[in-house]
């Protein structure tokens, strides 16, 4: 009797290692397709998500680099009466100076810990009310305080904050102010004469604008000479001069400068303060008013040496001994004496050679 063949079988069967059959393989296989696939869709999405971390870390380190390198400018409201112009406002926030000058302490801080560079500028009510007037900006409004306070900051004086408390900051802000207008009204006398300081070469009577051009610049260059003499005849040490002159409409400009000049080396000089110094000084050598300028030389283990000058006829001229001691050691108000100062020498001005083509 003949056997038929066999149909194929639709599966194919495989032994285990003990060689029992093991059908049912290929549909485990075929199982655990999806569990793989879904581990696999599992572990894209943390390593995305991983990335979308990083990627928004990379961002905020960029955005706070980029913030160190931005300055930062806060406009202070200095004194009561400033601050009680300011409270008409309705977006002023605040309602007690004291109270006031905290929160800016405290932003202060926080900026110097974001920024490369904060500084301080004095912000004046009246002059603000002007600004928006001519700019056209609504004055209620915190726009327009930030956009007057960056104006400010770049035209005007500042002082930078580097962690100093307020009443040490607020009395240096308000003196550079002041030297500031006074070098503002300075300028503006003897730009009414002529060439200011800051005027080029291409101004002048070889140019067709008159004899009062002229007439600022030679003054502020035979400043520039006076100075230059004084500094030269006081020597090696610390200075201090201050230069008095009685200007238009009563107005008193003082000008006050700080140098130290070594054995060795010409006098370090801050180029503002010695702008402002040269400025009235011109004022008093242009309208020959009668002026003075006194000088302070200090040094380790020596007095210190004071000296006067008298400004006359546009010149200025070197007072005695006498004169110095009696201008140092005379009540300006009563006439009466004072007593001199100790460690102090009173000494005769010096000549100083001011005539410079």
């Amino acid at each position: 009797m003949q056997h038929g063949k066999h149909e194929p079988t639709a599966r194919t069967t495989i032994r285990g290692r003990d060689g029992a059959p093991r059908a049912d393989d290929g549909r485990n296989r075929a199982d655990d397709g999806p569990d793989r696939t879904a581990a696999h869709s599992r572990s894209g999405q943390h390593e995305h998500a991983l990335g979308r971390v990083r990627a928004r870390r990379g961002r905020r380190e960029r955005h706070r680099a980029l913030r160190r390198d931005v300055p930062a400018v806060v406009g202070l409201l200095a004194d009561d009466e400033d601050f009680a112009v300011m409270r008409r406002y309705p977006t002023f926030a605040f309602d007690d100076h004291p109270d006031y000058l905290r929160h800016a302490e405290g932003l202060l801080k926080a900026l110097a810990a974001q920024c490369g560079h904060t500084t301080v500028a004095l912000f004046d009510p009246e002059e603000f009310a002007h600004y928006c007037r001519e700019t056209g900006l609504d004055p209620d409004s915190s726009a327009s305080r930030s956009r007057y306070t960056a104006e400010v900051a770049a035209t005007g004086p500042t002082v930078a904050y580097t962690g100093q408390p307020l009443d040490e900051l607020v009395p240096l802000l308000l003196d550079r102010t002041a030297r500031h207008a006074t070098w503002q009204y300075a300028t503006s006398l003897l730009d009414a004469l002529g060439s200011g300081p800051d005027c080029g070469p291409d101004r002048g009577p070889d140019r067709g604008e008159g004899r009062g051009e002229d007439a600022g610049r030679s003054a502020f260059r035979r400043a520039s000479g006076l100075l230059a003499g004084l500094l030269d005849g006081a020597g090696p040490g610390t200075h201090h001069l201050v230069c008095s002159v009685p200007a238009e409409e009563g107005e008193q400009l003082l000008a006050v400068l700080h140098t130290t000049r070594p054995a060795d080396a010409p006098a370090v000089l801050d180029s503002f303060e010695a702008a402002e110094f040269t400025t009235v000084l011109a004022v008093g050598v242009a309208l020959e008013s009668p002026g003075g300028v006194v000088l302070r030389t200090s040094g380790p283990g020596i007095p210190d040496r004071l000296h006067g000058w008298r400004l006359h006829g546009g010149r200025l001229l070197a007072l005695t001994e006498a004169e110095v001691f009696s201008a140092y050691c005379t009540d300006a108000g009563t006439g009466e004496p004072l007593s001199p100062e100790p460690g102090v020498e009173y000494r005769a001005g010096f000549d100083v050679d001011g005539e410079h083509p």
